[in-house]
């Protein structure tokens, strides 16, 4: 897909402050640290539109990027970050609830984990968590050229088993250093999008 338009709209707090446009959807959801805004800016080409950062548990608001005046990418604040206070997490989880419970225009959500471990117990929930929504999900374990060609197919197989992957859902191994993986990746959201 050619990306050639792509802009942050807002971060959000809360549902006030939600773009009104009826358009799609995908909610992007991952651990701190996983890879989440590497993978958002290699799908749409821009260096350093979603901010990484050295500091994990860093997006505590909800980003909505507007992608070819199309459809929004929507970045959830990371989660499973151990320095962030009780208070922090219930105000997430009320984020979170507001947003996967409420929101119409959303179509899909992206899980994306780290091939080279198994998933957490985080990553688990929050897979359960999109499904408990009735959502279609596609998982991105990035990092991909980082794992040795042949230990690949273990891992996918590991993350398959701990998620407890259901079968319509897409796994698909994604470097943001080698694009590998990106056009696949577009595929599987384009599915949900109907473009």
């Amino acid at each position: 897909m050619r990306v050639h338009s792509a802009d942050i709209v807002i971060s959000a707090v809360s549902k006030k402050q939600y773009p009104t446009d009826p358009i799609p959807e995908i909610a992007l959801a991952g651990r701190s640290n996983v890879g989440k805004s590497s993978f958002i800016n290699n799908m749409i080409q821009r260096k350093n539109l979603a901010r990484t950062s050295q500091k994990p548990g860093k997006t505590q608001t909800i980003n909505f990027y507007i992608i070819n005046d199309a459809f929004h990418f929507v970045d959830v604040p990371g989660y499973g970050y151990a320095k962030v206070s009780k208070k922090e997490r219930a105000k997430w989880g009320k984020m979170m609830d507001e947003y996967f419970g409420e929101r119409e225009q959303l179509v899909s959500a992206v899980l994306v984990v780290d091939l080279r471990h198994e998933p957490t117990d985080e990553d688990c929930m929050m897979y359960d968590y999109f499904k408990y929504y009735d959502l279609p999900v596609t998982i991105i374990a990035t990092k991909m050229d980082k794992v040795k060609k042949g230990k690949r197919p273990a891992q996918e197989k590991l993350i398959r088993e701990v998620l407890e992957v259901e079968e319509e859902d897409p796994l698909i191994l994604f470097s943001a250093e080698t694009g590998e993986g990106k056009d696949e990746a577009w595929k599987s959201l384009r599915s949900h999008l109907k473009m």
